[in-house]
């Protein structure tokens, strides 16, 4: 990965560096760490705050069933000990992504790690349903905190080079690795054990990420950027129960006692998209550092590409989802035989993130994501078209290995483009966005996913799904068509962050001045 220290000191003008410096410096271990055991470290945190993440979300679903027995879960509340966790993350990460960007991503990673040790511990101990729920909705906040600061951090640490896209690649990859631990685990505690041994494994391995996390990830508190950041209070007051009330009413029309048309559903979700509007206004029009600035799709391609992102997470919930329902309850699979199908997914996964690592600065950005949408295509349209009795090989196994693949290639390209195409000050921002559209993405598709399963379940299960799975290669060629026509990204190659082009041009403006006008 390059040599371990910088051999020379910056140019006097950060900017004016050779495309060879540029090059050495892509590959070079960033200064921040002070040996290679501190770079590790800190990859193992940031890993591992993912990992435990996607536990929790996967492995809950699994969980489910024997969770709602224990419990006496009624089943018009099954959904919510699920849904809430991703809830309450969502709606809080563009809040949690201005802190970091204010206090430094160090503060408020360890302590959305911290949170989420003790609400995970105290779930394992939930007594009733209520509780449970309760515990699931406060954990959310966990994620909403470490996510956005860790892609922050990520960011703000690595500079534009190989080195930055391969461990951003690992980052991703630990997307579906943990999805696969959590079902597994979930698996083995439902069949082996009490549901409570799913808490108290995934509170152990959070222990573990944050104790590392307080030593190995570099303090960024006291930066002078960070002066200049301010949080926007009025547009948080007023996005993150806007979020909230448009996912509920998402989540529970299809439960309610009259589907949408039970009042309280309807006017959650048009008082949602009320409060929508008036984030709009508030963002473009009276903050003085807005939420989520309109100059940050003014880089181009972001406008669509955060479309097909959009699009591209919901199908990424919906194949998650439903295949693990489809494989348990249409072929029969038990929850260790369904991880063991899914485990394409974390191998894939993994070894993605070891190619990613090597051509992410060789090959366009634009054929990349290319290559993932046409994956996403495939991953539903397998499940769509399978057979009563499917060969494994035929149907579930390329399936698993076009959906790692999808997912893997866009959240990696995606992400470091985003990071690249921001200043130092807005990582924190970067990494909100990112995992809102990610959160959101799933929530908002799945809402209509389980709308439209409630409203064909009078063909059976089966043909219910696979409405779904038409619904999902629908929102993925849909997204597939926005990357081809509206998408150009250039190879993530080693190059000037956003910061130093700044100075650049402020130096070339100062020299000619200069010269216009001398002394």
């Amino acid at each position: 990965m390059g040599t371990d220290e910088v051999e020379n000191g910056p140019s006097p003008t950060p900017g004016l560096y050779t495309p060879e410096e540029l090059e050495r410096l892509g590959r070079e271990r960033p200064p921040a760490f002070k040996s290679i055991w501190h770079e590790l470290g800190f990859c193992f945190s940031l890993l591992g705050s993912m990992f435990v993440s996607e536990y929790m979300i996967s492995g809950f679903n699994v969980l489910l069933p024997p969770l709602a027995e224990a419990l006496d879960i009624p089943e018009k509340a099954e959904t919510w000990p699920a849904s809430v966790f991703s809830l309450v993350t969502g709606a809080f990460l563009l809040p949690f992504g201005r802190l970091a960007d204010i206090y430094g991503g160090y503060i408020v990673f360890i302590s959305g790690l911290a949170w989420f040790v003790i609400w995970s511990l105290i779930g394992g101990f939930s007594q009733n349903y209520i509780m449970l729920i309760f515990c699931r909705a406060l954990q959310g906040f966990g994620p909403a905190a470490f996510l956005p600061s860790g892609i922050g951090l990520l960011g703000s640490i690595y500079r534009p080079g190989p080195r930055k896209n391969f461990v951003f690649s690992l980052y991703g990859a630990f997307a579906p690795v943990g999805f696969f631990a959590g079902i597994f685990f979930a698996g083995l505690t439902a069949q082996f054990l009490t549901w409570n041994w799913f808490f108290y494994i995934g509170t152990i391995f959070l222990a573990i990420v944050s104790v590392v996390s307080y030593w190995a990830i570099p303090c960024d508190v006291g930066e002078d950027y960070k002066e200049e950041v301010k949080m926007d209070w009025l547009g948080t007051i007023v996005i993150v129960p806007a979020l909230m009330l448009i996912v509920y009413g998402l989540t529970d029309g299809s439960h309610a006692p009259n589907g949408w048309a039970t009042p309280y559903v309807l006017v959650t979700f048009i008082l949602g998209w009320i409060l929508i509007g008036v984030f709009v206004y508030i963002e473009g029009w009276v903050a003085e550092q807005p939420l989520l600035p309109f100059d940050l799709f003014q880089v181009k391609g972001m406008g669509p590409l955060t479309i097909a992102l959009f699009f591209d997470y919901g199908v990424f919930g919906i194949f998650l989802f439903y295949a693990s329902f489809y494989m348990e309850n249409i072929l029969g699979a038990s929850p260790l035989l369904t991880a063991a199908w899914f485990a394409p997914m974390c191998v894939g996964g993994l070894i993605l993130a070891t190619i990613g690592g090597l051509i992410l600065h060789l090959l366009p950005g634009t054929i990349l994501l290319l290559v993932s949408g046409t994956c996403w295509v495939i991953a539903p349209l397998l499940f769509a078209v399978m057979p009563t009795s499917p060969n494994y090989w035929a149907f579930i196994f390329p399936a698993m290995i076009c959906a790692t693949a999808g997912i893997d290639i866009i959240y990696n390209v995606t992400t470091i483009f985003i990071t690249t195409s921001l200043p130092k000050r807005r990582q924190g921002l970067a990494g909100a966005l990112v995992n809102t559209l990610l959160f959101l993405g799933i929530s908002f598709f799945l809402g209509f996913a389980d709308l439209a399963a409630a409203q064909t379940k009078h063909l059976g299960a089966r043909k219910s799904y696979k409405v779904n799975f038409w619904f999902a290669v629908g929102l993925s060629s849909a997204s597939l068509v926005i990357l081809a026509l509206g998408v150009r990204l250039s190879k993530a190659e080693s190059g000037l962050t956003v910061d130093e082009k700044a100075e650049l041009e402020r130096e070339l403006t100062r020299r000619d001045t200069n010269q216009e006008h001398p002394a």
